[in-house]
């Protein structure tokens, strides 16, 4: 669906964001970039809208170089979701997520009939419709971001550290349902963030990302951490030093699983759990 062909991005001053970087991005997954600042995943992720444009290579989408699109059509068959939502101040929660059927010539009405309907889907009480982006909270803000993308139905959904300004709590719910949309809708989501746990949790493959734009690493989670290709990977995904191994200890009957310095992460179901080399 995506595929970046030997990309590069250099500015006017010299500075070096993305380099020689070919990946390719399967139809219906979810592909996260993932890196530290300065590692040129946001510029990366910003070439499949056209919102920045690579120095040598080719970025293409369903077969499509993105170079030969117009831009603004582009964009607008594409999903995006900012950080902070990126929501229209000045609108009420319904027209900002019918803002872009409204400019493809949707009439408003069926376009805000539309927007209940995403509202619905993304979790957000119908009654916070009329509300503007400074009475909802940052959670309520970051789903109507989500709807208004898919406001639209793209096959492509573009989502730059959606969730990380919100608390642990509202950012792991948020999560949870976007993993669920996913799979509800099949959309193709690139998804960038710095955030390890969050890579691994919703990335059906992740792409690993040096300072200076390099591609280190492309896999699974579980391919980054049994078989990182080099030291910089291991020690960035945590696969080295044991510090994502995890082991169940018996606590008065109840399996708790811990992390390398025992701090607990959860419980075992007991009823499914079976030790090593018992049969099933």
């Amino acid at each position: 669906m995506i595929i970046f062909d030997n990309v590069d991005k250099t500015y006017p001053d010299g500075t070096t964001a993305v380099d020689g970087v070919s990946l390719e991005v399967a139809e219906h997954s979810t592909t996260v970039l993932l890196g530290t600042s300065g590692s040129g995943k946001t510029t990366l992720m910003r070439m499949v809208n056209r919102m920045v444009s690579p120095s040598f290579g080719r970025v293409l989408v369903a077969g499509r170089d993105v170079a030969e699109e117009n831009p603004v059509t582009l964009r607008r068959s594409i999903g995006y979701v900012l950080q902070d939502g990126g929501l229209f101040p000045h609108r009420r929660v319904i027209d900002n997520i019918a803002t872009v059927p409204v400019l493809d010539g949707v009439l408003k009405d069926q376009a805000r009939k539309r927007a209940l309907d995403l509202m619905d889907m993304v979790g957000l009480d119908r009654d916070l419709a009329q509300r503007f982006p400074s009475q909802l909270s940052g959670g309520q803000r970051q789903r109507v971001g989500v709807a208004r993308a898919l406001a639209n139905d793209p096959k492509v959904l573009l989502m730059d550290e959606p969730f990380g300004a919100l608390d642990p709590l509202v950012r792991a719910d948020l999560q949870r349902e976007l993993r669920e949309l996913q799979q509800r809708l099949g959309t193709t989501i690139l998804f960038v963030t710095h955030d390890v746990d969050e890579a691994f949790l919703l990335g059906d493959q992740v792409a690993v990302l040096r300072t200076g734009g390099t591609l280190a690493q492309v896999g699974t989670p579980e391919e980054l951490l049994t078989s990182p290709a080099d030291e910089f990977v291991a020690d960035f995904v945590g696969a080295d030093a044991g510090r994502r191994q995890l082991r169940a200890i018996d606590r008065d009957g109840t399996l708790l699983v811990v992390d390398a310095d025992g701090r607990p992460l959860g419980s075992l179901d007991t009823g499914a759990y079976r030790p090593a080399g018992e049969p099933s």
